[in-house]
């Protein structure tokens, strides 16, 4: 597991104890009660879930939400659910990823230039937060952002993320230019922006019907590579 400079550590002590949203805090801490019978002997994490990844990271992965019972019973990003089972191999084949797999956080899976996280931070339900909810959540990426001083671009996967990526303070300046959403679309606002490249999110719904292919998605993180300077 990667060490965190100081500040992006305890950065992620002050996400795990947010309570901001009374909605999520009892859906999040009710699931992780019920569970889902295939896990009822383990322990869910049921808090909010932090980034994680290389601090060094040229590259950001921003996504939608935990999902119930994967980030929001392990603990970390895209990991235990089928998201996850479809991003991290991608990731592997692209040398972005130690491994192709994602159980826990001891699975002694390293990130290589990306870090991951989300627009939110606690699973919703339905996988739905609320735009209350994605503004509570957004100082929490603008700090996660502050650290992370060798950022150059970021991979958007879905709608949800493009819209909240817009909606950041520091992304005023790029609405004009940046404009619809599109699997492997790329946009170069410029004026000290990141990059940003759009990609369907790898969730069941998208890779079980088709939707999202491994060949496309294996071109976002050839893309993304190649834009790295």
């Amino acid at each position: 597991m990667t060490v965190l400079p100081e500040a992006l550590a305890a950065l992620e002590q002050e996400i795990i104890a947010c309570r901001a949203c009374p909605r999520l805090v009892a859906w999040r801490e009710e699931v992780a009660r019920v569970k889902r019978r295939a896990f009822r002997d383990q322990t869910y994490w049921g808090k909010p879930v932090p980034g994680f990844g290389d601090p060094n990271a040229r590259i950001l992965i921003l996504g939608l939400a935990p999902g119930a019972h994967g980030s929001n019973r392990t603990g970390r990003m895209f990991t235990g659910d089928g998201s996850g089972d479809f991003l991290f191999p991608a990731l592997f084949r692209a040398g972005l990823a130690s491994q192709p797999y994602a159980l826990d956080q001891q699975d002694g899976m390293t990130l290589r230039d990306v870090f991951i996280t989300a627009i939110c931070r606690c699973a919703p339900p339905a996988n739905k937060p609320f735009l209350e909810e994605i503004r509570n959540c957004r100082p929490w990426l603008e700090a996660e952002l502050a650290l992370l001083e060798h950022m150059q671009g970021v991979v958007l996967l879905g709608k949800i993320a493009f819209d909240g990526w817009l909606g950041l303070p520091r992304c005023e300046g790029a609405k004009n230019i940046v404009q619809v959403f599109g699997h492997n679309r790329l946009y170069e606002p410029g004026n000290g922006l990141p990059w940003m490249l759009c990609s369907y999110h790898p969730s069941l719904q998208n890779t079980q019907t088709g939707k999202l292919t491994v060949s496309m998605f294996d071109e976002i993180w050839i893309r993304a590579k190649s834009m790295l300077r």
